[in-house]
């Protein structure tokens, strides 16, 4: 697992700020950032927009978009790692959308995670995970995807 107060400890050295916007993690992703002290030094926000028309109405993906492919695909997962960096004023914005199962969404099978990035510089990352197990293992595994993605880029950057 990631280290989520070295990771938080680098934004704060960098004076830089990040914000989420979760479906399929319903707010675990911004739990976690929470659970260390000081964290709102860097923490601008989170949307939780686990249904798909808040997706676009506080996330500002396109209706098009989502109307075209759905809410689990990674063009999606982008657009709402920008919405969230953008609507919460943030440096860096991260996603997660997916199926945490127990069984398939729209034909999508349970496990499929898509987590994004966006950046400063223009940063933009997408991952697709397959993941095996329970709705927690699954969403769990999104939270450590992004939190990883967003500390490389940190460092990186």
């Amino acid at each position: 697992m990631i280290d989520v107060k070295g990771l938080v400890g680098r934004l704060v050295e960098r004076g830089q700020t990040v914000a989420a916007a979760e479906s399929l993690t319903g707010g675990l992703l911004t739990a976690t950032l929470v659970t260390v002290p000081g964290v709102s030094r860097v923490l601008r926000g989170g949307l939780v927009v686990y249904a798909t028309d808040l997706k676009h109405s506080l996330a500002g993906v396109d209706a098009g978009l989502l109307a075209e492919r759905g809410p689990v695909d990674p063009d999606v997962a982008l657009a709402l790692a920008r919405g969230a960096r953008e609507r919460c004023g943030a440096d860096w914005g991260l996603s997660t959308t997916g199926v945490a199962g127990p069984g398939p969404q729209d034909g999508v099978p349970a496990g499929t995670v898509y987590v994004a990035l966006a950046g400063p510089q223009g940063q933009a990352e997408v991952r697709e995970l397959h993941i095996d197990g329970e709705r927690q293992r699954v969403r769990d595994a999104a939270v450590a995807t992004a939190l990883s993605l967003l500390d490389t880029a940190v460092i990186d950057s």
